[in-house]
Formats: structure tokens, C-alpha cells, sequence
């Protein structure tokens, strides 16, 4: 029987072989969801330690900082083995029980009591983080041939950002909802996370029944185990992977900066200009909205580039931005003036841009055979990162200065920036 799905097309983007259009739709339709669930728990979680644990304003940075600490933990624990096992039985079972995870994490949420019941809810999330982050970053590399990844990486970028806006604006504010219609401030905050664990539960259900099953290369190809597990640090030879984990360094950790950070920074800033939790959270959200819809309308003008420059150019280009973006926080005084929203603005533009520029880079360079498992030590790095940052930056937050953060994130961007440079001309001058 004849594969017609070699040369199959989305749109304008050229798909790999035996990879179906309903494959890619289904691929599509996650990318929406992925990252908008992921980056929810930072709205979610100001709000229960608010409302639900009372825990003080001059506190939260620190606990903020801690509890992603603690869910780097779990990433850099598993993020490899799971790189491995999709390496062995395919995409399609870790990426949808990921979505089950994450549905479990915010139905627990709301009911926790105290801060280490709180750390184990956000351990939980962290084990659906590792799935779904990882499928994501997988299927994205299997499913476009390598003149359509650009493209691909773009309209996923572009559904990333989408999904964070449209998912984070409407279950960020729903407590509020809830609220002016007569729920209490705790009951608002159960249901809101019990409504997101739904939609989590349809993203696992769409992707059981509509993504490829299987791995990209036959059975009799695939690697062992234990060769798998070591197989993505091993690539790091390759000098252009070690550019894209040394990105994924401080990608993964822009993302999570302004996934913890900007949502808190505007909430403790409007608590202490004496709004109530539910609107300080709907303020700090907002602000968080303008990064996120900049980056969705960025991600498409990014991706023509990167499909026509040199993958390292692209890098190198993209990580020049995201400084910029970080760097510029520095001139806000007050996040919640009208003023500041351009340097959200710029914050957004660099964020997507560090994500799609290193994602493109370890996308080319990754191989068929241990993909996941390249891909893993890729997200491991990002784990690393987001471990320093956070930690770093939460104390900074609380002890210095809310802008503290993002000046790490700035000032790492540019040294990665200098690398991919270095790697530039060292390319050109051997030929």
C-alpha cells in the first residue's frame, strides 16, 4: 500500500513523512492548550497564597522563588528519563497523561492548608510540566520537514502565546467573577482551578485520539535505554547543540521569570496600593497579558526570519532581543502606569523570540534516533536555569528590588548572545 502522507501539507507548512494533516491539527490544537496551562499556576498560586494561606506580601517572592525551586527539582530528575521513554513508546502517551497530571495538580491547589502541602501540589504540576513541555518540544521537531520548521515554529509559538492570553486572561479573572456573584474569595478560588483541570482533561482526551502514535524511526532503529539516557548529553560535542542548551538556559528561564514574576510583581504592587487580592491578581494578570500578547504577535514576524537566516544568526539574533526586553525593566517605576505597558511590550518580544530562536537551533541539530533524549538534556538545561534564576531572583525580589529577576535574565541573555557570535565566526572562518 502506497504512503501518501509523504508529501502531506498543513497550509503552507510541508510535513514530515507518514505525519498526517489530522496529526498536525491535533498537534495544533495542544500547542494552544500546552503553555497556557503551564503558566497559570502563577496567577493560580498568588491567588491561594492570598486568599486561601494569607501568607504576607513581603514574603511571597521568596516562597514564589522556592516553590519553583522545587519544581526545577522534579524537571531535572525526570525531564531526561522522559525524553528517553517517548525515545521508546512514542509521543502521544506522555504528552496527553502530562495534561492528566496538570488537571490533578490545580484540582489539589485550591485544597491545600499550608505552605508544605502548597510545595507538594506545585511537586505534582511539576511531573505534568516534564510531560507536557517535553511532548510539545518533541513533536514540534518531528512533525515539519526542514524548510517548513520556521513556519511550524512560529504558528506553535504564535498558539503558545495565544493560549497564555486567552487561557490566563479568562481563568485569572474568574475569581473576581465568581466573587461579584456572591461565591466567597475561597470558594471562587477552588472553582476557578477546578475549571482548568477540566479544560486540561480535554487537551489529554484530543491528544490520546488525535496525534501520530509510535516514533519517528522503526523498531529495530531505536537506541537502548541506558544508551538513550546518556545520548542527549553526549551530542553536547556538537558545538551547535551546546548553543542551543546554553539558550535553553536562559529560554526556559525567561519563561518561568515572567510566568512567577510579573504576575506578582503588578499583585503586590496593587496590594500595597490597597486593592483587594481578587483585583490586584486581575491587575498583575493584565500585565502579564500585554507581555504575552506581544510575544503572540511577534512569533510570526520572528519565524520569517528564522526560516531564512542561519539557524546560529537567528540564535544569536533572538537572544540580542531578549536582553533588550529584560534589560529595559530596569526604567519602570511603577508596573501598574500606563507607561510601563511598552516595556511589557518588549519584555514579550524578547521572551518569544530567546523560545523560537533556540528551539529552531536544537530542531536542525537534534538526531532522528535519540531526539527525545536530546531534546530532554535540552529542557534539563532549561531546568538548571530556571533553578538559578528563580531562586536567585525571588530573594532578590523581596530583599532588593522587583526588578532584580529580570536583570539576571538580561544580563545571561547577552552572554549567550556573545556565544552564539563566537560560534558565528568561528563557523565562517573554517568555511
Amino acid at each position: 500500500m502506497t504512503d501518501n502522507s509523504t508529501n502531506a501539507k498543513l497550509g503552507p507548512i510541508e510535513l514530515a513523512p507518514s505525519v498526517l494533516p489530522r496529526h498536525a491539527w491535533s498537534f495544533l490544537f495542544a500547542a494552544f492548550f500546552s503553555i497556557g496551562m503551564v503558566t497559570f499556576v502563577s496567577i493560580g498560586q498568588a491567588y491561594i497564597m492570598n486568599e486561601h494561606l494569607h501568607i504576607p506580601v513581603s514574603e511571597q517572592g521568596t516562597l514564589s522563588g522556592d516553590l519553583v525551586f522545587w519544581t526545577e527539582i522534579v524537571t531535572l530528575l525526570l525531564f531526561g528519563p522522559a525524553g528517553a521513554i517517548m525515545d521508546r513508546i512514542g509521543r502521544k502517551p506522555v504528552y496527553a497523561t502530562g495534561f492528566l497530571v496538570l488537571a490533578i495538580a490545580y484540582l489539589v491547589y485550591p485544597l491545600v492548608t499550608d505552605v508544605f502541602q502548597l510545595t507538594i501540589a506545585r511537586m505534582i504540576y511539576a511531573v505534568g510540566v516534564v510531560a507536557v513541555t517535553s511532548g510539545l518540544a518533541t513533536v514540534l521537531v518531528d512533525y515539519p520537514k526542514e524548510r517548513s520548521r520556521g513556519k511550524l515554529i512560529a504558528i506553535v509559538g504564535f498558539l503558545n502565546g495565544l493560549g497564555i492570553v486567552i487561557l490566563n486572561q479568562f481563568f485569572g479573572g474568574l475569581p473576581k467573577t465568581l466573587v461579584a456573584k456572591g461565591f466567597s474569595g475561597t470558594e471562587a478560588g477552588f472553582w476557578a482551578h477546578a475549571a482548568i483541570a477540566g479544560t486540561a482533561v480535554l487537551a489529554a482526551i484530543v491528544l490520546f485520539f488525535g496525534l501520530k502514535g509510535g516514533t519517528p524511526v522503526r523498531h529495530e532503529e531505536r537506541l537502548p535505554l541506558k544508551e538513550l539516557l546518556t545520548s542527549g548529553f553526549r551530542h553536547a560535542r556538537n558545538p551547535r547543540i551546546l548553543l542551543s542548551y546554553a539558550a535553553a538556559f536562559v529560554a526556559r528561564g525567561d519563561q518561568s521569570i515572567i510566568g512567577t514574576f510579573v504576575p506578582l510583581w503588578g499583585m503586590t504592587t496593587g496590594i500595597a496600593m490597597g486593592m483587594k487580592p481578587a483585583e490586584a491578581v486581575k491587575k498583575g494578570t493584565f500585565i502579564f497579558i500585554v507581555s504575552q500578547a506581544a510575544a503572540l504577535l511577534w512569533a510570526p514576524v520572528i519565524g520569517i526570519f528564522i526560516d531564512r537566516w542561519n539557524r546560529v544568526t537567528a540564535l544569536t539574533f533572538c537572544m540580542g532581543l531578549a536582553a533588550i526586553g529584560y534589560l529595559s525593566l530596569a526604567l519602570i517605576g511603577n508596573p501598574l502606569e500606563t507607561y510601563s505597558l511598552i516595556f511589557f511590550v518588549l519584555l514579550g518580544i524578547g521572551q518569544i523570540s530567546a523560545f523560537l530562536g533556540s528551539q529552531s537551533l536544537i530542531g536542525q541539530e537534534a538526531p532522528k534516533e535519540a531526539r527525545g533524549s536530546v531534546i530532554g538534556a535540552f529542557n534539563i538545561s532549561g531546568a538548571i536555569g530556571i533553578l538559578f534564576i528563580t531562586t536567585t531572583g525571588g530573594r532578590l525580589f523581596d530583599g532588593m528590588s522587583p526588578k532584580a529577576p529580570f536583570i539576571i535574565v538580561g544580563a545571561v541573555n547577552l552572554l549567550v548572545m556573545f556565544g552564539g557570535m563566537w560560534l558565528r565566526a568561528r563557523e565562517a572562518k573554517e568555511g
